[in-house]
């Protein structure tokens, strides 16, 4: 159980941290980007509109009143009088000596500004902006002085100045900030539950398969998983079922191998085992002993025929199983084939019919192996045809192909069974001899041959096995 919190800890610690490490650091550069934005633009407007109040006002004065201090001094005075925005912006007149004349609040004249707004306006003779904070009250302001000149000579007689409180501005920059981080907050949880959601789907079934395998591990071959989703999980789930459900075959093949090679063992060994007793009891019994060796000869070729299958298998399943090739005529081996099982076919009430081409066929190859696998397949022709009345077998150069066909006419291969026929160990629901391992062992050596072995059937009414293998241009030997 540690081991699995473990796992789904760290399956989720690096999703996590792989996953909200990317969103929080977007999140986080949005957020700074917007609130940049927005204190830039709600800034800039309140500059722009100080800005165009201070260069109107310069210009109204500038254009309406007489060249004389007085004149100024009197204009300026109603201009601040009549302010009608005082209770939002503050307007004051400035002498040209840069100090206040009239404020729109009311506050005593005479008063020099501490922001540089209005030595700058003096100096440069241009508009002239500050924001930051007021030393003489400690508040964040911003202050747009114009200068005002007067005569041909454009003397500076004085300059208009607004001055704004961001103190509001700031107030409500704050809380636009605290809201758009709590929303950054706000999707930054929501994506953690989401993707909380998500790794379970992801975790739960990659926990089930990390626990099927275990199970699996202990032999409890078969086990299945339930597929939930029909996505790339649901195939993993799918395609892990499917191991198990071979797993689970295979096993079941192993065993049951194991059980018919032990069985076929012991049916030779017993029969040997038991005549040899028989005969040893007594030797004066010409025609029990004669009889008796016979069996005792017969059972002993039967296991060495296994033996052999199984040595067979066992080189093919090693990679050391080399083939002595060489050109000859292959029908030749495949007729001694049929002459070697031709009496015990026919003491079984088959028939062989038996066709040739006319001509040599010619092939490259291992002519005892390939003769082992025709004995084999009409051995199990024979086995497996009895419900028939005969066995059919031709041989024909078909283009580059040599091609032998070998046909019962018995019960045939169920067709849930067909697929397996030729795998290891596999003997299905026949009750025939043997340890599944024949086929197999044909198939691997025709496989080598660059050929191909295809069985075909049809339950019920026979079986059909075509052997192909390259043919080559040659002469026919002799024999």
């Amino acid at each position: 159980m540690k081991k699995i919190d473990s796992f789904t800890k760290g399956i989720k610690r690096r999703w996590l941290i792989n996953n909200l490490s990317i969103v929080a650091l977007v999140v986080v550069f949005a957020v700074a980007i917007g609130s940049v934005s927005i204190s830039n633009y709600y800034t800039a407007s309140v500059r722009s509109s100080l800005y165009s109040r201070a260069s109107t006002t310069s210009k109204i004065i500038n254009q309406y009143m007489s060249e004389s201090y007085d004149a100024f001094y009197f204009y300026a005075g109603n201009l601040v009088n009549d302010f009608s925005d005082k209770d939002k912006i503050e307007m004051q007149v400035i002498d040209r000596y840069g100090r206040v004349m009239f404020s729109s609040t009311g506050l005593s004249a005479g008063f020099v500004p501490t922001a540089d707004d209005v030595g700058d306006a003096i100096s440069t003779g241009t508009i002239s902006v500050f924001t930051g904070d007021d030393k003489l009250t400690g508040e964040r302001i911003m202050a747009v002085t114009a200068p005002i000149f007067a005569g041909s000579e454009n003397t500076f007689i004085g300059a208009v100045r607004y001055v704004t409180s961001l103190k509001n501005l700031d107030s409500q920059l704050m809380k636009l900030n605290i809201t758009m981080t709590l929303a950054a907050l706000a999707i930054v949880s929501l994506i953690m539950v989401t993707n909380q959601f998500f790794i379970k789907s992801i975790v739960n079934p990659v926990l089930q398969i990390n626990e099927l395998a275990r199970r699996i591990a202990k032999g409890q071959y078969g086990a299945r998983l339930d597929v939930a989703f029909d996505d790339e999980i649901g195939e993993l789930c799918e395609t892990i079922n499917n191991m198990s459900t071979e797993i689970a075959r295979m096993e079941k093949v192993k065993n049951d191998f194991i059980s018919s090679v032990s069985h076929e063992l012991r049916t030779p060994l017993t029969a040997i085992g038991g005549w040899a007793e028989t005969i040893e009891s007594d030797l004066t019994d010409t025609m029990t002993a004669t009889a008796g060796l016979e069996i005792i000869k017969k059972e002993t070729r039967r296991l060495s025929q296994m033996v052999e299958e199984l040595l067979d298998f066992s080189r093919i399943e090693s990679g050391r199983l080399k083939l002595q090739t060489e050109l000859f005529d292959l029908r030749g081996e495949l007729y001694d084939a049929v002459f070697t099982y031709n009496e015990m076919l026919r003491q079984n009430g088959l028939e062989i019919r038996y066709s040739e081409a006319a001509d040599p066929i010619m092939v490259v190859g291992d002519r005892n192996r390939l003769k082992q696998v025709f004995l084999n397949v009409i051995d199990n022709a024979g086995k497996y045809g009895k419900d028939g009345d005969s066995v059919d077998i031709s041989i024909v150069r078909r283009g580059a192909d040599a091609v032998v066909r070998i046909v019962d006419h018995g019960m045939g291969i169920p067709e849930n069974e067909l697929p397996f026929v030729k795998e290891k160990f596999f003997k299905g629901s026949a009750k025939g001899r043997g340890a599944g391992i024949g086929l197999a062992v044909c198939n691997e050596i025709i496989a080598l041959h660059e050929g191909s072995l295809d069985i075909a059937s049809t339950y019920g009414e026979g079986t059909e096995i075509t052997i192909t293998i390259p043919a080559e241009v040659g002469e026919s030997v002799n024999y």
